[in-house]
């Protein structure tokens, strides 16, 4: 069964670029587009106050170009119309999000408010930095099998974050799990998620029924969850799926506000259908693995598509992913080969 034939799309279309539409009492979106395969992101608006007049929160910045800045400018004139702006809310570091963040700020003088590990994950990642360094993601690529003519694609392939997030704050404000943020008189509830990013904030309005989910449920597509070259051994995927169980709980009526695609009903639908999808590839990836397989001999597995050399950088970390998964279940068993090279096989 596909999303569309399951869950409730309550606007058929996005606002045009520089424009906003109101989805409940003080919830306005605002869609920046994307120079890559997933061509828009979402942004929030919300209604706020400072010392008692009008103001506004926005959440997630869009990525750090001309054409984004543009918009945002129109943006600032019509929408915010000389408002001040209280808050700019990060979810997470990956520059669809925080790309601008600091030229906002700047803009705006707004605070900004994000987790922690987001907040260094940024500096980290505009640095090279902490494991963060290409090198290194191509290093742990090969140690998983990308070689020939996809391995030197990757070489020559470098980071472009800093090209996306061209600057970024000094200084923020701390978003914690269960945090209550009070804005525009409403209690909006921080509830962390694990996988994608390595503190992700979805913020929940009981009042409203709006989850603003970012990048962890969304409609169409299941989001990224990829293994990095700091945490190499790491299993996003288990952390990735206990979060999704957190948002399950909700109301089943509550309006889920995603990052990419459209605002839809059905959030615990939704995640039932990512659990269901994540629990098939496993399966299928156990059975691929009945001879020694590395991560880039199950590319093919995971994705039965054409893989260009941006979409093979995060096929790459979420094979692993699913590996590692995998062998923590005791499903795969690991060996290392002569030429260095990490596999599993069936258990």
């Amino acid at each position: 069964m596909t999303p569309e034939s399951i869950l409730e799309y309550p606007w058929s279309a996005p606002p045009a670029g520089g424009q906003t539409l109101q989805v409940a009492p003080g919830v306005h979106w605002v869609r920046m587009p994307l120079p890559f395969a997933l061509d828009h992101i979402n942004l929030w608006l919300l209604e706020d106050e400072m010392a008692g007049e009008p103001a506004w929160t926005l959440i997630d910045s869009g990525i750090g170009d001309d054409v984004t800045r543009g918009l945002w400018e129109r943006v600032l004139a019509e929408r915010v119309a000389g408002c001040p702006v209280a808050r700019l809310i990060v979810t997470h570091h990956h520059p669809d999000h925080a790309g601008l963040a600091s030229w906002l700020i700047e803009r705006t003088g707004a605070q900004l408010w994000m987790p922690q590990a987001e907040y260094f994950a940024a500096h980290a990642m505009r640095d090279g930095s902490s494991g963060f360094g290409f090198d290194r993601v191509v290093a742990m690529f090969e140690r998983n099998g990308l070689a020939g003519e996809k391995l030197t694609l990757m070489q020559q392939r470098r980071s472009n974050y800093r090209n996306r997030v061209p600057a970024f704050p000094s200084d923020y404000r701390r978003l914690m799990e269960g945090d209550g943020q009070q804005i525009g008189g409403r209690e909006w509830k921080v509830v962390m998620g694990y996988g994608h990013a390595p503190e992700h904030a979805a913020l929940y309005c009981e009042e409203l029924g709006v989850l603003i989910s970012g990048d962890m449920v969304l409609p169409r597509i299941s989001t990224n969850v990829s293994v990095w070259a700091n945490e190499p051994e790491g299993n996003p995927l288990a952390l990735f799926l206990d979060s999704l169980s957190r948002y399950a709980g909700l109301p089943a009526t509550t309006l889920t506000l995603p990052s990419h695609g459209l605002p839809f009903r059905g959030l615990r639908e939704r995640i039932a259908q990512l659990k269901e999808h994540h629990r098939l590839r496993l399966d299928e990836l156990h059975e691929a693995c009945e001879t020694p397989k590395a991560a880039a001999d199950v590319l093919d597995t995971l994705f039965r598509r054409k893989l260009d050399t941006h979409q093979l950088f995060f096929a790459m970390g979420e094979a692993m992913a699913h590996l590692h998964l995998l062998e923590r279940e005791g499903r795969l068993a690991r060996s290392v080969g002569g030429d260095g090279v990490v596999r599993y096989i069936r258990a």
